[in-house]
């Protein structure tokens, strides 16, 4: 499938609805628990099996972004969009299959294997794209995009609640959910895949003033070319693999247990939280979720994103100490400083493509986003063990309320002083690691040749 490129007059601001279309659409990801107790009911799974289909998608997203990056920056953005429309929309048809013939293997293969492999490719299809149209704004650029992966749970949650509760929890009102869902994101996706375009050859967008970087920040900022092979090669890409982690780590560490956590924090005052309230604080959650991957990711583009990465890190970490030592004692405190904290989550995910092509440029900016991905899976991983094993153990010990999360939001504390460490490292990419840029101009690419072979 040949890149489509942008006609003359072609509106850039066309390319992020494009985005939205697939990212709001694979953002359901992130409403998976709305299943889990229709199909623990139905088919007699235990909260760890049901678990099983969202992990997998996870695990998938991250080593599908890493091995097809190089063939989504090959391809183009239609073509990886193509592909995750029909792994995403198939998974969800093969996981009604599983629901209706009462074969959870099915399901975990349709939603988890197939459905997470489109995840993958999905995520990283327009980002390449985005920064390529948008040279002058990249963190506001990746931040729309990535903004709807975030928000993609908010719609797909009281929307999917409504269809189980239309079609019914039965196993054939599972699988009539999830044959809805499947047809109804083919349809939406598609409009991505057609509205989708790469620039023109040669083409360049004049940063404005009012957001031209500072000092500091434009230090970072390369104009040459390093490849995807050559940046795993570098220090900075593992630098930025360890910021990514540590703060997903962090975000994920509260998101994950956001309703027992306030719920186990208040539950010894004299205003305990109630059930719809915890469940209000959640949707607070996915909301600064959202809003922090467009806020922070554009606030980049004005400070810098090694600047924005001091304050996710630094200012995360303090917000991590004040739930520790005062979270109990004030509500507003706790839930302000959590919703800072997902703000930051949201900001890292959206911030990072931007960081990525500052240093590494856009040569092939998406096949280095989709191996740093992996940074996520490990923190997917990492973050609920940390909360839960530790929250576990504490219980044993005899700990309640607040008590059970002490440990673990220490924890967290340090590993976000270390991504703040490894953010504080990076440094401009050595010039041996540039390589020329492809299909650019003939001269460009005889004194990129000299450059290269000097």
């Amino acid at each position: 499938m040949t890149p489509p490129l942008a006609p003359a007059g072609w509106s850039r601001w066309l390319v992020p609805p494009a985005a939205l279309s697939v990212h709001l659409s694979i953002g359901q990801a992130y409403a998976w628990s709305v299943f889990k107790p229709p199909l623990e009911s139905a088919l007699g799974l235990s909260g760890t099996q049901s678990a099983l289909p969202f992990q997998l998608g996870i695990v998938m997203l991250g080593l599908s972004a890493a091995f097809g990056g190089t063939l989504v920056e090959r391809n183009g953005p239609r073509w990886a969009m193509t592909v995750a429309l029909c792994c995403f929309s198939s998974g969800f048809l093969i996981a009604a299959l599983g629901a209706a013939t009462e074969q959870f293997w099915l399901i975990i293969l349709g939603y988890g294997f197939l459905g997470g492999i489109g995840l993958g490719i999905g995520y990283i299809s327009p980002v390449s794209t985005l920064i390529k149209w948008f040279p002058d704004r990249p963190g506001m650029a990746t931040g729309i995009a990535i903004m709807g992966f975030g928000g993609g749970a908010l719609i797909a949650s009281p929307w999917s609640a409504q269809m189980l509760k239309s079609y019914g929890t039965g196993t054939d009102g599972i699988a009539y959910a999830f044959l809805t869902h499947g047809l109804v994101y083919a349809a939406f996706m598609s409009l991505g895949v057609l509205l989708v375009r790469v620039p023109p050859p040669g083409y360049r967008q004049k940063a404005p003033e009012a957001v031209a970087r500072p000092e500091a920040g434009a230090a970072l900022i390369s104009t040459a070319q390093v490849s995807a092979r050559s940046a795993v090669r570098t220090p900075q890409f593992w630098c930025l693999w360890l910021v990514l982690c540590m703060n997903v780590t962090a975000g994920i560490g509260i998101l994950e247990k956001a309703a027992p956590m306030i719920t186990d924090f208040f539950t010894e005052t004299s205003t305990p939280v109630s059930v719809s309230a915890a469940a209000g604080f959640v949707a607070l959650l996915s909301a600064a979720n959202m809003a922090g991957r467009i806020g922070w990711s554009s606030t980049s583009d004005l400070i810098g994103r090694k600047n924005i990465y001091r304050v996710y890190l630094g200012v995360g970490a303090v917000m991590y100490l004040l739930i520790a030592q005062f979270g109990d004692s004030s509500k507003p405190l706790f839930v302000i400083c959590a919703l800072v904290i997902l703000s930051f989550y949201g900001g890292g995910f959206a911030t990072i493509p931007a960081y990525l092509k500052d240093l590494f440029g856009t040569y092939q900016v998406g096949a280095i986003h989709g191996r740093l991905l992996t940074a996520w899976s490990t923190a997917g991983v990492l973050g609920p063990l940390i909360v839960n094993r530790v929250a576990d153990s504490q219980e044993e010990a005899g700990k309640s309320g607040a008590g059970l999360y002490g440990l673990s939001f220490t924890i967290m504390i340090g590993l976000l002083v270390v991504g703040f460490v490894a953010n504080e490292l990076v440094r401009p990419v050595h010039p041996r690691h540039h390589v020329p840029a492809p299909k650019e101009a003939a001269d460009d690419q005889l004194a990129g040749d000299q450059r290269h072979h000097a």
